[in-house]
């Protein structure tokens, strides 16, 4: 981990975003350590591995899973207030089942939501809720949808984030979106169309970042890409493309 993090500071990143599934099995003052000896932070915790990985989801059937989705999301919420960074939520929000009723299923979304929001909100943590596309989910897929969440939550510690590879499939303009989303986003992802590193596909990122200036966006643009064609040409790649634009270059 420590030769990865000396790599992303020397490439000229400003930070490095944490994916977690279990904040347990974490060495966190080791993490800290690398993280403040490269002089970068940390901006937001990822949580999809626990979904991915162990199955937790805010919506499974089985009660048991959902309230230990939400206990592991608690414990990210204290793992971010160390790094005073965002909790992501993607794909922990699970999926709709096709035996139980859509709308009970967004009761146990919500429900799950304003038990993370109060905790967070006790730690000065923000909650970053991620639309995904449709291949992946069937709950949350456009801007709309995680606006029309975070209003029935009803939380000011929950706010979006904003991936470009995601909006390029759902939204019928990306840029209108983010429009929409304003002063709402608290993180944004970049990865082209394809997934891969910014150029690599045909989203234009300098209007991307153009519209999120417009909106009053201050915080972290991260890469979230697919290690393609490598891990080390996708990271140069992906500097090369944004820091001129992010520099107003």
């Amino acid at each position: 981990m420590t030769e990865n993090i000396a790599k992303i500071a020397a490439l000229g990143y400003d930070g490095v975003e944490l994916a977690v599934r279990d904040p347990a099995l974490l060495d966190v003052p080791y993490i800290m350590k690398a993280v403040a000896t490269n002089n970068l932070v940390v901006p937001a915790i990822g949580t999809g591995q626990a979904f991915a990985e162990e199955g937790l989801s805010f919506t499974h059937p089985d009660g048991g899973v959902r309230r230990e989705a939400v206990a592991r999301i608690q414990s990210q919420i204290e793992l971010a207030a160390q790094f005073d960074a965002v909790v992501i939520l993607g794909l922990i929000r699970g999926r709709t089942s096709p035996q139980i009723d859509r709308e009970k299923v967004l009761t146990w979304l919500t429900d799950a939501l304003r038990e993370c929001v109060d905790r967070a909100s006790r730690r000065a943590v923000k909650l970053a809720l991620e639309p995904i596309n449709r291949y992946e989910t069937d709950l949350v897929n456009t801007v709309a949808d995680a606006i029309d969440l975070t209003e029935r939550v009803g939380a000011q510690n929950l706010a979006l984030l904003l991936d470009s590879f995601h909006m390029n499939i759902e939204e019928p303009s990306l840029f209108d979106s983010i429009r929409q989303a304003g002063p709402r986003i608290c993180h944004f992802h970049v990865a082209d169309s394809n997934r891969w590193y910014p150029g690599a596909g045909h989203i234009d990122f300098k209007r991307v970042v153009q519209i999120l200036r417009e909106t009053g966006y201050k915080g972290f643009v991260s890469a979230e890409i697919l290690p393609q064609p490598d891990p080390d040409t996708c990271a140069q790649k992906t500097i090369d493309t944004m820091k001129p634009l992010l520099k107003g270059a």
